[in-house]
């Protein structure tokens, strides 16, 4: 009987007699499918053995269509990274390397699928170049999930047929051929070998085509400086590993200056090791901007200066290194400064390196003449960069040339011009004189919607290519999926357009078989994701000139306001737009999301009378700004900023899309209207405007106020003096009137369990390298299925992100003199007066960036207070959830000291009041299986990406063998996705794990660790080098 038991489904199921079931269950479809519209063949159809895959085929939704995809898999002759299936095991990842390459931005990836589907980014660790993944890259799987991306050909707003677009583009070309008209390719920079062949391929055979390289924030200045001194058009590489003295004008190379990918270089020097005589050395970080940027925030010593005054400034640093008197006005305590910073960088000699960000061809020259005078080991000029081609000349006379009606034909792909140009309006004109206009492209965006035809592109996850990032070092993209919809290659529609017989992949192919790949296959090389040639280009140095130069810079004046255009770490230049997981990411510095804003110092503030403003729900609101820039005028929000220099404000790009996106990512302001001439630098006016804006702040408290307890950090001097007692101590609590470290069983409410058998999870966070970037944040959203719940939300301080990055200013000039403020307190009258103003950040404060996360606290007070033990403690050192059991009471939330628990306020999926990518049918497919969607009213928080340490044991045990040492490191999503090293995962009772090893650094503190909940996260002291010699 025990096998024969029968659960019923409806009481018609108790009545022997009633036929009901058994009719509906062989009837499941009563009417017949309609295959007439779905395929062609109906009789051949009827003949054939129904599956489900046919079946899905009928449905007319786009679930069906990415169900399809995943079920067939990518095409078979992509080459997963770790095996090679005969079909998709259900359960199992599969991984597969792969390049992101959007011409903004570049990154050797693995993708992780799951069933067929991509669900996860993952930093190809073995590549050389471009190795890790930023939160644009890691959040570019749900962007292939788009729904609104263009999901077929179209011509004039209606769908086409492929075939109808390839024959009408070859007629047309074949005439605009005979009659010689020009025809423009417009694209952006592809950096990839088989595409520029396939291009210049077509121009051979279509001479009266000219390619143009546009990209929408240009490094022209850069490339043009460049070129001038060594005759190449490209960018030196830096290895930021190999410089102890580093000094930045303008340049964020933590962020996205000249394509980013700088941090995991640069983190290696910043991480005081000890030698074998106990002391540490680590390099020196000076920083000269405009703007707070992440890179100013990590810097040992920051300078705010406006960007007339960082090119004179400049100018004087050339003079100092190289003997030369090039003029200049500056304060004199600002020179005295800046003859240090040069002294600093000759006596570092090789070790030295300078970078600039200044949008100026001589201060780009000036810059690569002194690190030629340091013979500067870092400054790569012999490996070149070539993800950045674009050329201003050539796009300002591609419109000129367009409304005069020179141009009769223009192909775009990769580039949305009529978003990302200055000077839209113009292009706009002119295009509309042209003869034809086509344009490639994954979403109707504003170009596209006033193109003729529209060739619908697939997503990089979807495609074939490869990729030269640096000379000599070569990548291959390959597709982790089948297309989702009825898209096609631009290469393969050139190949087309040619008349060649020959897919991208085979000319992919056979261009790398007989002109790349050297001692090696192509199987290997798919299977790895990269290649090196080990082929270099030797550059000879041009005459340049540079002390004239830096005269010329010299000179520079200011008039009024400077504005400083930049890229947030969200949304870059703003393709992703539609992306709710970039659009809920808070700004590392600001805290802010769903928006852009202009940046202000307090004073300029004041005078302008722009404000910010806390009201009655703790949100914070500003008036506006409006913004004059050459006639042409935004009203921007404000956020006033501390470390923005006077007599400077900042705007980001990427915001202020109209075309292709849901209403609720249509936020912010177009920043790309005031980038006249392509300079990041402008003259403006500003005034305010009495209207009120609401932002979607995480963070209201901006300092910590002196508690050092916190944040703990000291100075590279004190670190290799003084023992860890001084500058790491462990608090103490009263036992019997007695003090006693926290850490003694004594003052344990609770007897220990013996953690040494089994695993034990551990991780942690080196302050000194994490440097807010956030890529961990995105990717635990991936990993774990969290919602994105809105501004609306967000500014009720309902955000869910498990993962939060708290951004601490200090209020005096360092946080040394926070804590003696407030040690010097006297009495419970100054107490008051003097916290409400160390509440207030300084001027130009230090910064700190700190992830918070669930502790995972060995005696975790929110256990203790759950009435029905939803959440508990697990023997290998995890914080469990038990959701089902949960009933949101919040008592967990409340007792936690770290405010880490994130409640269910409302149902996120399947909720059209949060039509984000959980409600959408075709975003749901980015969804983790291994990850439960959380139901409205329960708790949530990190779980230590407990499926991933699970899925580990349960591999070993599979395989009959004990867990490798270090096989935990990677299991966490997020000490996974971190680039600089800054987290580190590992089960500390296997003794020659990472972490076992960190554990034992005299760095190592907790956080509240006088509250005593025993945390399983551990961080280690910051420390900064701010030795003056």
């Amino acid at each position: 009987m025990g096998n024969q038991k029968k659960y019923w489904k409806s009481e018609l199921e108790l009545s022997s007699c009633d036929n009901t079931i058994d009719h509906l269950k062989n009837n499941e479809f009563i009417d017949q499918l309609p295959t007439d519209s779905f395929l062609s063949d109906k009789n051949q159809l009827e003949q054939s053995n129904t599956n489900r895959r046919d079946f899905l085929k009928y449905l007319g939704f786009s679930t069906a269509a990415a169900t399809l995809a995943s079920c067939e898999g990518p095409v078979n002759r992509s080459i997963p990274y770790v095996l090679q299936p005969e079909r998709i095991i259900p359960g199992l990842a599969n991984y597969y390397a792969t390049t992101i390459a959007d011409g903004f931005d570049f990154a050797n990836v693995l993708v992780k699928t799951r069933e067929g589907r991509p669900i996860k980014i993952e930093n190809n660790i073995k590549s050389k170049v471009r190795s890790s993944a930023n939160a644009r890259v890691h959040a570019s799987v749900l962007s292939m999930y788009d729904s609104m991306r263009v999901k077929a050909p179209t011509l004039n707003g209606g769908e086409t047929t492929w075939d109808n677009l390839n024959k009408s583009m070859i007629s047309l070309l074949e005439s605009m051929k005979d009659n010689n008209k020009p025809v423009v390719l417009l694209t952006q920079t592809f950096a990839s070998p088989s595409t520029s062949k396939i291009i210049s391929d077509f121009i051979k055979k279509y001479p009266n085509v000219f390619h143009v390289v546009y990209d929408s924030i240009s490094d022209s200045k850069a490339l043009d400086a460049f070129e001038v001194a060594y005759g190449v058009r490209a960018l030196p590489t830096y290895d930021f590993s190999k410089a102890k003295y580093i000094v930045s004008v303008g340049a964020d190379f933590l962020g996205d200056w000249q394509g980013g990918d700088h941090d995991s270089g640069y983190v290696k020097g910043r991480i005081p090791e000890r030698n074998k005589d106990g002391k540490a050395n680590m390099s020196k970080h000076i920083q000269i901007e405009s703007n707070m940027t992440i890179t100013g925030s990590n810097a040992d010593k920051r300078i705010p200066l406006s960007p007339s005054q960082q090119k004179i400034a400049l100018a004087k640093i050339f003079g100092y290194v190289s003997g030369n008197e090039v003029g200049g006005e500056l304060p004199s305590k600002l020179d005295e400064s800046l003859k240090k910073i040069s002294e600093g960088l000759k006596n570092a000699g090789s070790k030295g390196l300078l970078v600039t960000g200044i949008d100026d061809v001589d201060a780009h020259l000036i810059t690569h003449e002194i690190n030629e005078l340091l013979n500067s080991q870092a400054f790569k000029k012999d490996e070149l960069s070539l993800i950045k081609n674009s050329d201003d000349k050539k796009i300002t006379k591609l419109i000129k040339d367009l409304n005069k009606g020179l141009v009769k034909g223009i192909i775009m792909a990769g580039v949305n011009p009529v978003y990302t140009l200055p000077n839209s309006k113009d292009f706009i004109s002119g295009l509309s004189k042209a003869e034809f206009s086509v344009c490639f492209s994954m979403k109707n965006d504003e170009t596209a919607s006033i193109s003729k035809w529209v060739a619908a592109s697939p997503h990089s996850l979807e495609s074939w290519g490869d990729n030269e990032l640096v000379y000599g070092k070569y990548n291959l993209t390959q597709p982790t999926i089948r297309p989702l919809f009825d898209t096609k290659q631009f290469q393969d529609c050139l190949l087309d357009w040619m008349g060649s017989s020959q897919s991208f992949y085979e000319f992919l192919k056979d261009n790398w078989q007989k002109n790349i790949i050297k001692g090696s296959t192509w199987n290997q090389v798919l299977h790895d994701g990269f290649y090196d040639s080990e082929t270099r280009q030797v550059l000879k140095k041009q005459i340049i000139n540079p002390l004239e130069r830096a005269k010329s810079l010299s000179r520079s004046k200011s008039n009024g306001i400077e504005l400083v255009l930049y890229t947030k770490t969200g949304l870059g230049d703003g393709q992703q737009a539609n992306n709710p997981w970039l659009q809920e990411f808070p700004d590392p510095i600001t805290r802010v999301s769903w928006d852009n804003y202009l940046t202000i110092s307090k004073k300029d503030a004041d005078q302008i009378g722009l404000k910010n403003y806390n009201v009655a729900n703790g949100a914070l609101d500003s008036n506006y700004a409006l913004i004059t820039v050459q006639g042409e005028s935004l009203k921007v929000p404000v956020i006033i900023q501390p470390g923005q220099a006077e007599g400077s404000v900042g705007l980001a790009f990427g915001y202020g899309k109209t075309k292709a996106l849901k209403k609720e990512m249509q936020v912010g302001v177009n920043a790309y209207k005031l980038y006249k001439g392509f300079n990041l630098s402008q003259n403006v006016k500003l005034e305010s405007i009495n209207e009120n804006h609401e932002f979607a702040c995480v963070q209201l408290h901006n300092t910590l106020m002196g508690r050092g307890d916190i944040i703990k950090e000291t100075t590279l001097e004190v670190f290799n003096t003084k023992s860890a007692k001084h500058w790491n101590s462990v608090p103490k609590v009263s036992l019997n009137h007695i003090e006693t470290p926290v850490t003694s069983p004594d003052v344990d409410l609770w007897d220990e369990f013996d953690r040494s058998i089994g695993h034990h999870f551990n991780l942690s966070i080196d302050l000194n390298a994490c440097t807010g970037c956030g890529a961990c944040v995105i990717a635990c959203h991936a990993e774990n299925n969290v919602p994105v719940v809105g501004k609306t939300e967000v500014r009720k301080s309902r955000d869910m992100h498990w993962l939060r990055i708290d951004r601490y200013y200090s209020s005096e000039q360092t946080f040394e003199e926070d804590i003696e403020t407030k040690e010097n307190i006297s009495g419970i009258s100054d107490s008051l007066s003097v916290f409400g103003e160390m509440e207030k950040p300084a001027d130009n404060p230090q910064v700190v960036f700190q992830p918070v996360m669930c502790q995972h606290c060995n005696h975790a007070p929110c256990e203790t207070v759950c009435p029905v033990a939803a959440t508990s403690h697990g023997r290998q050192g995890q914080n469990h959830m038990a959701y089902n059991r949960c009933i949101g009471t919040r008592y967990c939330a409340n007792n936690c000291p770290y405010k880490v628990r994130r409640f269910n306020w409302f149902l996120y999926n399947n909720n059209d009041e949060f039509d984000f990518n959980m409600n959408d049918d075709l975003g749901k497919m980015v969804l983790n299986p291994d990850v439960v969607v959380r139901s409205r009213g329960v708790m949530e928080k990190c779980s230590f990406c407990i499926q991933s340490t699970q899925a580990v044991i349960l591999k070993a045990k599979n395989e009959g063998r004990e867990v490798k040492s270090g096989e935990f490191n990677d299991a966490c999503a997020c000490s996974a996705a971190c680039s600089t090293g800054a987290m580190k995962f590992g089960d500390i009772n296997d003794k020659e794990s990472e972490v076992t090893a960190l554990k034992e650094k005299d760095r190592v503190y907790h956080l509240l660790e006088y509250v005593g909940t025993k945390p399983n996260v551990f961080y280690h002291v910051k420390v900064r080098n701010t030795d003056e010699t």
